[in-house]
Parts: C-alpha cells; sequence; structure tokens
C-alpha cells in the first residue's frame, strides 16, 4: 500500500494495514476539546465528519489503542511524531503523557511548538502559545530499551532545538491544520534525504503526505471525512506555490559546514553554515 489516501475511521483502517510497513509517521489527533472551548481569537473547533465531544478516558483509551496499532505497522527503529497539548478540563490538568506512558512506544524526546500565538486571552494562565510533539520510537529488539538511544541524527538536523517555532498554517479550510514545516522537519531529519514510506492517520488536508510526496517518499494516509481527504487529493495532485516556498524554506534550514566531529579533530568551534537550496533542489518538485 503506497500512495494511499484511506478514507475511514482511524483505528479501523489501522487495523487492516500488516506488520512493520511504515518508517515513519506525523499526525495531529483531535484533541477533545469538546466543541465549546474557545478563546477569544478562535472560535471553537468543529470537524467534518466527527464530534469533538468524547468522555475524556474513553477519548485516552482510544488514543492508545491507536498508538499501539501505529506500532504495529511500523518498523522496528521506526519513528513516529504525535502533535498534542496539554489541556485544561474545570481547573486540571490534562496531559498527553496521561495516555503516551500508557503505549508501547519508547518516549525519544518532548519537543516544544512554540506556535507564536494564543488560543485566548483570558486571564486564567498565562497565555498558552505550545503545542507538545513527542518523538516516539519503536526500538529494535536487538537493542534493548536499556541499551540503545537510536539512531543519531545528521549533523545538519540535530542543530536544531528542541524549541520548533513557526505558526500554525493559514488560509486553509481545514479547522486545524499544522504547517508545512512540521511534518518537513520530522521526516527529513529522521530520513535524512532517504526514502520510506510514511503514515499520516488523522491526514486532515493532507500536510504530511505532500511534505512525504515532495521529499520523495512514499506514503499512507487515514482520514474519516471524504471532504477533507478530496481536499488533500487535490493538493497532492497540484501543489501551490506557497506549498512548495513553505517546503524548501524548511529543507533550507537543515544546513551545515562542518560536524561537530570534524570541528572537534580540528580543534575549532566555528560552525560555518551554507545554503541547503542546492540539497532541496534534487527533491521532487
Amino acid at each position: 500500500m503506497h500512495n494511499e489516501l484511506l478514507v475511514g475511521d482511524t483505528l479501523s483502517v489501522l487495523r487492516k494495514l500488516p506488520d512493520g510497513a511504515i518508517d515513519i509517521g506525523i499526525t495531529s489527533p483531535p484533541y477533545n476539546k469538546k466543541e465549546k472551548n474557545r478563546g477569544w481569537l478562535v472560535n471553537s473547533v468543529h470537524y467534518d465528519a466527527y464530534k469533538d465531544v468524547v468522555p475524556e478516558e474513553e477519548y485516552q483509551a482510544n488514543q492508545v489503542k491507536v498508538l499501539d496499532e501505529i506500532y504495529r505497522v511500523t518498523k522496528a527503529g521506526g519513528a513516529f511524531f504525535y502533535n498534542h497539548k496539554i489541556r485544561w478540563e474545570k481547573g486540571a490538568l490534562i496531559h498527553p503523557m496521561s495516555w503516551l506512558a500508557k503505549t508501547q512506544w519508547h518516549i525519544r524526546q518532548e519537543i516544544i511548538w512554540d506556535r507564536k500565538i494564543a488560543a485566548n486571552i483570558r486571564g486564567w494562565r498565562f497565555w498558552q502559545v505550545e503545542e507538545r510533539i513527542y518523538w516516539l520510537e519503536k526500538e529494535n529488539p536487538d537493542k534493548p530499551a536499556a541499551k540503545s538511544i537510536g539512531k543519531e541524527l545528521g549533523s545538519r538536523h540535530a542543530q536544531l532545538s528542541s524549541i520548533w517555532r513557526f505558526s500554525p498554517e493559514r488560509d486553509n479550510p481545514h479547522p486545524a491544520p499544522f504547517p508545512m514545516a512540521l511534518p518537513v522537519r520530522a521526516i527529513f531529519s529522521v530520513l535524512d534525504g532517504q526514502s520510506g514510506l510514511v503514515l499520516d492517520p488523522y491526514a486532515g488536508s493532507g500536510t504530511t503526505l505532500l511534505a512525504a510526496k515532495l521529499l520523495g517518499c512514499a506514503y499512507i494516509g487515514i482520514e474519516i471525512s471524504g471532504q477533507y481527504a478530496a481536499m488533500a487529493a487535490k493538493r497532492l495532485a497540484s501543489p501551490t506555490k506557497k506549498d512548495i516556498a513553505a517546503f524548501h524554506a524548511e529543507c533550507d534550514k537543515h544546513a551545515i559546514g562542518k560536524t561537530f566531529t570534524q570541528r572537534k579533530k580540528e580543534g575549532s568551534s566555528s560552525v560555518g553554515k551554507f545554503s541547503g537550496r542546492k540539497k532541496t533542489q534534487q527533491l521532487r518538485f
């Protein structure tokens, strides 16, 4: 199954996918914001073909099942980037770690996504401008968790910090899209320009799938809404100039003149960057 956008319930479709087929996945599921939680800067989020109103225990149990199915279909050593956020319900904090810790995944890193904007300006707490991105890893059975730290990132990717600063996607008819930079950074950093099979189980407007295509990778997307699936298919067939520009802008950040090992050998602390455009021009589109 390559370059497919499957319409249906995420968990049901995942259960039909084969074991160990996926190299890397990126997604952002609905947050169970109950469709009533809104601020002064944004309206409440309503999805097509899905009601984001679920008892919290049921929501978390479903996410554990989904994440464990993604674990099953991912190759040993594969990765999954899971975007979510800290929420509050009647003053009680709800953290994604509440259910991530119950999955089979090894949590390699918690990344802070600085969205640069706040969802509301009420005074109950400081502006929440960040979301979380969890880099999850399916460890190789030959390298147990206690002994494995995973594959080292290339120097051009490792120079980027654990705080990712870019604004959400704008001018997108989907109610909750993330920007092109997010899946491009995840896929490019982990695969380092190699091909692979990329999964997004909540494909939405197709940002992850388009990022995979532009990076020369195959993709599988799952989307419950036929409307959003059609939107994604159109985008995949004809990427906009804005999509292409955003893609290259992110790729250009993955560039470094000398690796840490080279600088250490030379006794130099100078980094010396170069433009990554030459590299990105070799990629699709």
